[in-house]
């Protein structure tokens, strides 16, 4: 158990080094994009949802091209809805239009025939800033609607909302502006469980195990990382930068996943509460697991510090879709190990029932864990697509109040007993306890 953990340890130096390194570059909701020698004709930015006091600013730096072009009118910035996207890309195909930025269905930013060199002949620069009047969501788009012209350009852009009650400005896209509030909820919630959980052990002191402090400090990595969800996006609303909040916020959120992920293994093999020690391959579960979370943390915060249409962020999605559902295999297997033995274990020593009782709650936490995976690994990625800009919040909260379920459900079952009902059993409940572990017995078969 020691060479596992310090493998662990080892693993967790190795990702908190590459997080830090990845964050250095972090630049929240205020976007910075390096193009250099693109020929794409179409290339998205950011997404961001408008109300109806919206602003863009664009800075773009640095412009220069391939060879030299004569009709830079095919080139340039543009805002464009889903909805509109559609519709240009059906008049491309119907041959109305040759270039998006022909399309009346775009609101344009800026068209590079006004370009001015600010030292002859490049490189080009220029700033432009668009009042957002309708209230949808809308990406920043560039078209290059010249064939076999490489572009290389900075671009930032700010886009915000303006409240005209306050007088301020909001830097969180519609959906999402009320995030700040309905995390600080969330991490109060977790403060009193941790609370409740403290007093519990406190008052079960005496049949209280390992586990179950293990289990706190799960809970308070958790409250720490709502806190710093809370101040990075509320930071985030008033100023469009992170400044350092988003370092913790990653932080915690990646020791969470890795307490996490680790406390549901220690309970689906059920060290502490059937056997003080590990088997070498839920060991090896462990290891698995550790680096796993290391890899999908760093994936996570490849995808949300390069924003949805970065540089590789595809790639980033389909690393993390993929080692998020291996973790979540992983984890199953020892419980599915736990529910055996039991099995084998009420025919061998006779007591029918609580090997029943026991088999039943991991039977239960087993179902659980499948069905919190599910929901917030499948239901809330649906929820969050099929829901309009301005409801973006409500996958966050459907996540929160799953993930909040689990640790309640977790908590109750597994919490410490001064008065064990599994050494409560009369003999009438014994013989109806093997009973049921023969019908199921010959179910199976």
């Amino acid at each position: 158990m020691a060479s596992s953990f310090s493998r662990s340890s080892l693993f967790f130096l190795v990702g908190a080094v590459i997080f830090f390194f990845l964050l250095n570059t972090s630049l929240a909701e205020i976007r910075s994009t390096e193009i250099r020698s693109d020929s794409r004709s179409t290339i998205p930015f950011d997404e961001f949802g408008f109300t109806h006091s919206g602003r863009l600013n664009l800075t773009v730096t640095r412009i220069s091209f391939s060879k030299p072009q004569l009709h830079l009118s095919q080139l340039g910035f543009y805002l464009c809805t889903r909805d509109s996207w559609a519709q240009v890309v059906q008049q491309l195909q119907d041959g109305d239009i040759q270039c998006p930025l022909q399309s009346q269905h775009i609101k344009r930013v800026f068209n590079f025939n006004h370009l001015k060199p600010d030292h002859n002949p490049t490189p080009y620069s220029f700033e432009a800033s668009v009042k957002v009047s309708e209230a949808n969501l809308f990406t920043l788009l560039f078209s290059n609607c010249l064939p076999d012209l490489e572009v290389s350009m900075d671009v930032h852009s700010v886009m915000y909302n303006f409240n005209p009650k306050t007088g301020q400005l909001d830097f969180l896209s519609a959906g999402k502006t009320c995030l700040p509030l309905v995390y600080f909820l969330f991490f109060l919630a977790y403060l009193a469980m941790a609370a409740v959980w403290v007093y519990t052990l406190y008052n079960n002191r005496l049949t209280a195990y390992k586990i179950h402090f293990f289990m706190l400090s799960v809970v308070i990595l958790k409250a720490l990382n709502l806190l710093c969800e809370t101040e990075d996006k509320s930071y985030i609303k008033r100023t469009g930068a992170a400044h350092g909040w988003d370092v913790l916020f990653y932080l915690f959120s990646f020791l969470k996943g890795i307490t996490l992920f680790t406390l549901i293994v220690l309970i689906g093999t059920g060290w502490s509460f059937l056997k003080p020690y590990l088997q070498d391959k839920e060991k090896k579960v462990l290891i698995i697991v550790i680096p796993l979370q290391v890899v999908a943390n760093v994936a996570q915060v490849a995808i949300d510090e390069t924003g949805p249409f970065g540089h590789n962020s595809g790639t980033w999605k389909k690393v993390f879709l993929l080692v998020d559902i291996l973790c979540c295999c992983a984890v199953l297997f020892p419980i599915v190990w736990s529910i055996k033995n039991l099995r084998e274990a009420a025919k061998v020593d006779g007591k029918a029932a609580v090997n029943l009782m026991k088999l039943t709650l991991f039977r239960q936490y087993y179902i659980i864990v499948i069905s919190y995976i599910y929901f917030t690994r499948v239901v809330v990625y649906a929820l969050e697509t099929i829901t309009s800009y301005n409801f973006q919040w409500t996958g966050p909260v459907a996540a929160e109040l799953a993930t909040l379920a689990f640790y309640l459900f977790t908590g109750y079952n597994f919490r410490p007993k001064v008065q064990n009902p599994y050494f409560a059993i009369d003999d009438e409940e014994e013989e109806a306890a093997a009973e049921q572990l023969k019908l199921e017995d010959e179910f199976e078969l």
